[in-house]
């Protein structure tokens, strides 16, 4: 740079967007480049400053040679990449913020994201590679996609309206986290498990090329999202996506746009009732697991008092799903005139002293007195007005603690103002529709282990067990479609067994499976 009094070589550009520098150099850096530039060219130097914080031990001290507990930067970043240590140092504290660095985290950021992401595209390219799927088909119009994918292009779409504004306002942990819990809680964990026989069952039909298109979207989508955070990584995902696509004349996913959020898929109604739906099958696997009933055992059915009609269309919508999920045959909506239901309110110490103080034991005794209408009323309204000795005080949901009773043969949970009540009971029917699913899973595994093909069809032998049998003659049909199973059969020995399996109450059958 030469400087001639005031004037300067057109290619410095004085003032920069942003800066960042570690907060000790707040006097020495940050004050001497605004400095000189006032000096020189009549400006600031930058317009926004991303002061970084100290990395400290994870203790919160800071660290030394002498105390032992400095970190080599070099060995970690051998161990464990260079993109798993960004995301986690990025993604755990905001950057101004000191941090308290932990070896543990970065591996938990690279099972949890890393890992997540990679299966999922692993996925993907197994399925995409068996149909030959190249994104070479039209785009399907959003208004022909099945439920489930408009859901979860609406939720990217607002996923990457998000990041953009928080990338914008240099928010880039708000950024990172947010696309983490998309990977984690919407895109593995929801769409690909609900999705995963659109992609191995059935012809090449519109509704398998409708789940190709949107799945890739998703992880193209999320390279480009991710990449400033994770420039090794997401351009690996994006040039194998692309290589095979061609869908970006860019050889880098550096060199591609930002993605650009279209407000014409983002359902705000459709996001609200499939948060419900998770909402409501994460109740339900919570009793099934808290009462040791496995999700492989189908159950009659669940209650669930709506606490009004919109809420009780939402849920409707979704039924299909929800009963597929958790594996349940039916939901029935109670009303105001037959909830069997009865609750019970308490109290929240937490929230209501910091709000009321010394009035808050006055307010706690109100609260214990409400009836199964007051109760209703704040589940409904999310507030509640009391009359505390003349005052008219006003308390929201949080400030309370709601409980459901269980009643015999049903368990009940509740959060916020959703309950849910679970039929424990097992019919007969019921006991062998859950056999079967346990036998589906055991020969899916055995396939697994011993390296069969996805497309493979096998013949399945297993030693005889009566109550297996008539589960397996109840739902033959099922079983051998799961599994492309061409011959499924019973015998009284088993000659050279792989081995043994446990489906009905604990006793050891021998199991042969082989290549049809």
């Amino acid at each position: 740079m030469v400087c001639e009094g005031r004037k300067c070589h057109s290619f410095y550009s004085p003032c920069k967007d942003f800066i960042a520098e570690g907060v000790d150099q707040t006097r020495g850096w940050f004050f001497t480049l605004h400095a000189i530039a006032a000096l020189c060219f009549d400006s600031v130097a930058f317009k926004n400053v991303v002061s970084n914080g100290l990395v400290l031990d994870k203790n919160g001290n800071k660290m030394s040679k002498r105390l032992g507990n400095a970190v080599d930067p070099f060995e970690i970043l051998d161990t464990y990449g260079a993109d798993a240590t960004r995301w986690y140092m990025i993604t755990n504290t905001q950057p101004w913020e000191n941090l308290k660095f932990d070896k543990a985290g970065i591996d938990e950021v690279r099972r949890k994201f890393f890992g997540t992401l990679y299966n999922t595209y692993s996925f993907f390219a197994l399925y995409a590679n068996i149909d030959g799927f190249a994104y070479s088909e039209t785009d399907i119009e959003n208004a022909k996609r099945p439920e489930i994918d408009r859901w979860i292009l609406s939720e990217l779409n607002t996923l990457i309206e998000f990041c953009d504004k928080s990338y914008g306002e240099y928010e880039p942990t708000r950024a990172g986290r947010a696309i983490a819990d998309f990977v984690d809680a919407y895109l593995s964990n929801w769409y690909v498990r609900l999705c995963r026989r659109r992609f191995w069952k059935g012809e090449y039909s519109e509704d398998k090329i409708s789940a190709y298109q949107t799945l890739y979207t998703c992880l193209e989508t999320l390279a480009r999202l991710a990449a400033p955070i994770a420039p090794f990584f997401c351009e690996r995902l994006f040039t194998d996506l692309n290589e095979v696509s061609g869908r970006h004349k860019v050889s880098s996913v550096h060199a591609s746009d930002f993605p650009k959020s279209n407000p014409a898929f983002i359902d705000k109604d459709l996001e609200e009732r499939m948060q419900m739906a998770q909402k409501i099958c994460s109740l339900v696997l919570s009793l099934r697991k808290k009462n040791n009933l496995k999700v492989r055992q189908p159950l009659s059915k669940i209650m669930i008092p709506a606490k009004n009609a919109h809420q009780q269309s939402q849920i409707e919508a979704v039924k299909d799903l929800i009963l597929s999920e958790v594996n349940i045959k039916n939901i029935d909506f109670l009303s105001k005139e037959n909830n069997v239901l009865v609750k019970s309110i308490k109290a929240n110490f937490k929230t209501l002293g910091p709000k009321f103080g010394a009035k808050m034991k006055a307010i706690a005794a109100g609260i214990s007195a409400f009836s199964q209408e007051d109760i209703a009323k704040i589940e409904t309204d999310g507030r509640y007005v009391l009359d505390i000795n003349g005052e008219k005080i006003e308390i929201s949901l949080s400030d309370v603690e709601i409980i459901t009773q269980d009643i015999p043969g049903w368990v009940v949970a509740n959060e916020d103002d959703l309950t849910v009540a679970l039929d424990t009971t097992i019919t007969d029917v019921l006991r062998k529709e859950g056999i079967s699913r346990e036998l589906v899973n055991r020969i899916q595994n055995l396939r697994k282990e011993q390296g069969f093909d996805v497309t493979d069809n096998i013949i399945v032998e297993i030693e005889k067990c009566d109550l297996l049998c008539e589960a397996a003659k109840s739902f033959h049909d099922y079983i051998v479609g799961e599994t492309l199973t061409k011959e499924l059969k019973f015998s009284e020995h088993v000659d050279n067994p792989l081995q043994t399996i446990d489906v009905v109450d604990g006793k050891e059958l021998a199991i042969k499976i082989s290549k049809a």
